[in-house]
Formats: structure tokens, C-alpha cells, sequence
């Protein structure tokens, strides 16, 4: 499954986080959230410190039921990620896995897509392929699973 990040961009000072929602994925929206909140962590596109939307904004911006919104903010707070601070927002606390520059693994995945890309191969089919093998390498977890069933 792909999650991605709809967009970060610069508002004054400082940096904007939206989602985006895929309704027909399957996966609850919470879900997405919190899977895409970990994905700009891994990514480095939030660090601690930094703020995440409102519950209203994001309520505004994906016309998701403010529970749901909320429901992603705890489980991000369970998993150690965030923290709401009363009155001020909730902010970026833990991190996880980076794939930045410095990854010894950045520069393997870098060299396999760039020899799928001299076969011809699309963007598109090169996501396709590795999500594939991460599906089989990487069972989806029982508790995840467990929590779509339920909703």
C-alpha cells in the first residue's frame, strides 16, 4: 500500500503539513494519518519540534469527522511521535527511521531504481514492484489489520 504526503509548503516562517485521503484505498482514515505522518518522519519532512495541523484544519482541509482526526492524533501520541501541549498544538516529539542522505541504504535503493529507470521502466512500475516485494517481506501487521476489520 503507498501513502504519500499531499503537500508541505512554506507559510511565512514556517512549514505546512496537509493530508491527503484516499477514500478508496481501503484503509481506515485514521490509519492514513498516522501512516503518513510516520512517512514524512521517515523522510525527514517533519522533525521533532515541529507543529502538526489543527484537528479543525485538517477537519477542514479532508472533511473527515473531527474524531477520526483525533483518533490519529492519540495513536501518534500512543506510538511516542507527538504530544499535544493544551492551548498550543500538537507537536513532533519522536522520529523514526530517516531515508536520508546519509542512509547506507539511500545509495542501494538509489542505484536499483536508476537501473530500472535505464530499462524503461516507469516511475509508477518501479513503486508498483518494490511495494510487492515489501508486501512479501513485510506482512502486514496483525494489529492493523485487526483495527480495519473493526471499523
Amino acid at each position: 500500500m503507498h501513502y504519500s504526503i499531499s503537500s508541505l509548503k512554506q507559510w511565512g516562517s514556517a512549514m505546512v503539513f496537509s493530508f491527503r485521503m484516499d477514500r478508496r484505498s481501503g484503509v481506515a482514515s485514521y490509519l492514513q494519518i498516522v501512516h503518513q505522518v510516520q512517512q514524512a518522519l521517515r523522510l525527514g519532512l517533519l522533525e521533532p519540534g515541529d507543529r502538526l495541523p489543527t484537528a479543525r484544519a485538517v477537519v477542514e482541509a479532508t472533511a473527515l469527522n473531527p474524531n477520526t482526526v483525533l483518533k490519529a492524533y492519540r495513536e501518534l501520541e500512543h506510538q511516542g511521535l507527538v504530544e499535544t501541549r493544551r492551548r498550543h498544538g500538537t507537536f513532533v516529539v519522536g522520529t523514526l527511521g530517516s531515508s536520508s542522505a546519509d542512509s547506507p541504504w539511500r545509495a542501494e535503493f538509489a542505484e536499483v531504481a536508476a537501473r530500472a529507470r535505464a530499462a524503461g521502466l516507469e516511475r509508477d512500475d518501479v513503486v508498483a514492484l518494490f511495494t510487492a516485494v515489501l508486501e512479501d517481506l513485510y506482512p502486514p501487521k496483525e494489529t492493523d489489520a485487526t483495527q480495519h476489520q473493526q471499523l
